[in-house]
Parts: structure tokens; sequence; C-alpha cells
């Protein structure tokens, strides 16, 4: 007479090999770009303080108690270091937005593993060499933009966003990747942490730190990362195979499938669409991201610190939209129509923001978190679900392998918006914010507008398939 098996051994036992490797690749994935996040934050903290540190030193009647060393730091100590840490940001997107193209044709032909290790190590080297560059004052403007390289950060998405595309299909896969999207709002969290902690008495800490924990997660990366599975047959719903070709990296075998070129992945129907329409939402995300806490500091007349932990409310949101994107999109077949939805409603909130003065702290938070969640529904959907189902659309017939050249189509033309737009805002902030309101509306109106197309013909094909909106 046997004895019972303990429940927890049970529910162990009830999982197969497949779903341990599926659970290994979500969680390995979503740590590495959490780090990715982590290293990017740091800049905007420490700027808040350089930035500070300077204010101090113009009226040094505010605070008498400041040395000469704390209160400046060159080259970011003349009266234009708002426009030279402005130059650091829109370096940094403008690298990144270029490197995200060459980055996914790159990532398509190499090991995903091998490419992805070395993208990680190399930024943790530069991050920590920034930090370096105030353990060994340093002040050089070209030294901190080079190391501030967008170039390098650009190796994670692509990487990543294939192998959760390789490992998990259609059915389920907005659920999946809107819950694995809160990675960016995981990472910015924790960076926003880990920088604030020292910023203040040693901002060299700020950048070593995150540099160390991204290097180190790159070694994890290169022990642990299943790039695909390998050689395993799936059905999908209609019980047709599904090959995952049998991945060798010693040498690629005839059968495994070309790499697609520039063009032909502009050609998958859907593409250039999306990739526009990314272009605006990410525009209007990325402004609030960088610009939100200074206006929560000017129309509700809150302090730094208070503005700073409300905005990541912005943040929370966005977790919600992207899972809320993805449950619904799945659901209903219908990815472009899902965004549009969202896009809609954004809208009148946004109006509403900019109306932030007139309520109290109770509706702000409301407004940020729906906020949160309308803006960053769609782009999340697009970056993550909308680009694995691209990379995997059914006019490849398999003959291609495209889900990294897609993805980053999508997010480097997506990227172009997030340069443009912290900039755009700082130059209209001057004539005063409502401006800023409405451009942040025409963008969303604008990445609505892209998406109508493929709407109406969701909305036409058969009403009631779930399967991927582009097809």
């Amino acid at each position: 007479n046997m004895a019972p098996v303990p429940p927890g051994i049970r529910l162990l036992v009830s999982f197969n090999r497949d779903q341990w490797y599926r659970a290994l690749t979500f969680a390995l994935t979503f740590l590495l770009y959490t780090s990715f996040h982590l290293s990017r934050k740091p800049i905007s903290i420490v700027k808040v303080t350089l930035q500070q540190n300077l204010r101090d030193c113009v009226c040094p009647s505010v605070s008498s108690l400041h040395t000469d060393v704390d209160c400046s730091w060159k080259p970011f100590d003349k009266s234009n270091y708002k426009q030279l840490l402005g130059a650091m940001d829109y370096s940094f997107l403008c690298a990144y937005a270029v490197g995200m193209y060459l980055s996914g044709i790159i990532g398509e032909r190499l090991p995903i593993r091998l490419y992805l290790t070395v993208g990680m190590l190399t930024s943790g080297l530069f991050t920590c060499l920034f930090g370096l560059g105030y353990v060994y004052n340093i002040h050089n403007l070209t030294f901190y933009i080079v190391v501030a390289n967008g170039l390098v950060q650009t190796t994670g998405w692509p990487s990543v966003v294939t192998c959760i595309g390789n490992w998990f299909g259609k059915g389920r896969r907005g659920l999946i990747m809107g819950l694995w999207n809160s990675h960016t709002s995981v990472g910015n969290i924790l960076g926003s942490l880990i920088a604030g902690y020292w910023v203040s008495s040693n901002w060299g800490m700020s950048f070593i730190v995150p540099g160390l924990i991204i290097a180190a997660m790159g070694v994890v990366c290169f022990l642990f990362l299943i790039e695909r599975n390998q050689g395993v047959v799936t059905r999908d719903k209609h019980n047709n195979p599904i090959t995952l070709t049998q991945y060798s990296s010693i040498s690629i075998s005839k059968s495994e499938p070309s790499a697609i070129s520039f063009m032909g992945a502009l050609r998958i129907p859907g593409v250039i669409e999306f990739s526009l329409s990314l272009l605006f939402a990410k525009l209007v995300s990325y402004t609030f991201l960088f610009w939100l806490p200074l206006y929560i500091t000017k129309a509700a007349h809150l302090d730094a610190k208070r503005a700073g932990d409300l905005s990541t409310l912005f943040d929370v949101g966005g977790i919600v939209g992207g899972v809320l994107a993805g449950v619904t999109s799945d659901k209903l077949g219908k990815r472009a129509s899902t965004c549009a939805v969202m896009l809609l409603l954004a809208a009148p909130m946004l109006y509403g923001f900019s109306m932030i003065s007139e309520f109290g702290l109770g509706p702000t938070i409301g407004m940020l978190l729906v906020c949160g969640g309308l803006v960053n529904g769609p782009y999340a959907l697009i970056t993550t679900a909308v680009s694995a189902d691209l990379g995997t659309h059914k006019s490849l017939k398999g003959n291609a392998r495209a889900l990294s050249t897609v993805t980053a189509i999508i997010d480097g033309t997506g990227s172009v918006g997030a340069a443009v737009g912290p900039l755009l805002a700082g130059l209209l902030s001057a004539g005063g914010w409502h401006r800023v309101f409405y451009m942040l509306m025409t963008a969303d109106f604008l990445a609505l507008l892209l998406l109508l197309r493929l709407v109406m013909k969701e909305l036409t094909s058969s009403k009631s398939r779930p399967i991927s909106a582009v097809e």
C-alpha cells in the first residue's frame, strides 16, 4: 500500500518537459529585457540631480552648504545644460532607432543566444563606463554621448520577441505577451529605485550597479537561453503540423529556412501600417515618460519626489492596458480593431489631462492609470503580439525566418516617434502645456488613421475566427 504522493510533487510532475521549457523561456526573456530597461533608466534620474545641483549653483542663497565640487559637473555646468542633456537623450534615441533596423537583420542570421549575450555584455560595459566617468572625473561630452550608446541596446528587443514568438503559438500569444511585456515597466521602476538610491551621494554607482546587473544577466543568457523548440512538432487549431526546424549553431543545414530580406519583410501585408501607427503611439508614450514628472510638478504643484512617484502610476496603468489589449485581441482575433478602439478612447483622456490642475489628487491618480492603459495598450500589442504574428505570417509559407526582421522594422520605426516626441514637447511647452496636449492628441488620431484600412479588413473578414488580425 503506497503512501499518497504529496500535492506539490503531483503539481510539479503534471507539467511536461515542453511546458517547463516554455516557463523557463518566458521567465528568462522577461528578466533579460528587464535588465535592459534597468540599464537605460539611470540617465533620466541622474539628469534631474545634475540639473538640481546646477540650480543650487546659480542661486547659492538657497543652499549655501553646497561645496564647489558638488555644484557643477562639466560639461553640464554651462547655462546650456538643458540642451546638452537633451542632446544626450536624443543621440541615444536616434542611435537606437537606426540600430534597431540593423539589429533585426543581423539577429535573423546569427544564433540568438550568442547575439544577445554579446549585446548584454557590451551594454553592461558601456553603462559602467558612464558611471566611471564620475569616478575618474571625466568631463568630455563626446565620451558621455558615445557611452550612452543606443546601438548596443538594440540587440535586446528583436532577440527576446523572436524567442517568445518561437515558443508560444498564436492562440494565447496576446495574453502571454501582454503579461510578459510588463518587463518594460518593471525594469523602469527597478531602474528608478536603484539609480535613486545613489543619485545624490555618488551618481557613478547609479550606472555601475545596473551595468553590472545587465552584464551578469548576459552570462545567464549564454548559459540557459533556448532559442526555439528543438525539432518538436506541434499542431495548430486546425490540426495542421507546425514544424519548428531543427537548429544547429555549428552548421546550418539546408533545411534551415533562409532569412528574409529587408524589402521582403516590408511586403508582408500590415507591416507598414502597424509600423507607422506605432511611430505615433510611441511618440505619445515617450513624451509622457520624459515629461510627465515635470508636468505634474508644474500643474498639480507637487514636489519632484511626489511627482516622480505619481508618474510611475502611468507605468502601472500601462501593464494593465497591455494585458487587456492582449486578451481582447486573442478572443476577438482582431488585433488592429483592438488598437483602434483604445486609441479612440485615449484622445478624450489626453484632453482631460490638460485640465489636470483643476482636479484633486484622487481624480489625477485615476486619470494617470486610465491614460497609461489606453496609451500603452496599443503600443504593447503592436510591439509584441502583432510583431510575432506578422513575423510568422502565412504569406511567408514557412520559407523565411522573418521574426527578428519584422519586429525590428516595427520597433525601429516606433523608435523614431520615441525620439521626436519628447523633443517636440520640449519646444512646444515653452508656449504653454496645452500645445503639448494638442500635439499628443494629433499623434493619437494619426495612429488611429493609419490602422483604419486594417480595421475595415478585419471587420469585413469572417466574424468569428479568433486568429491573428492580419491574416
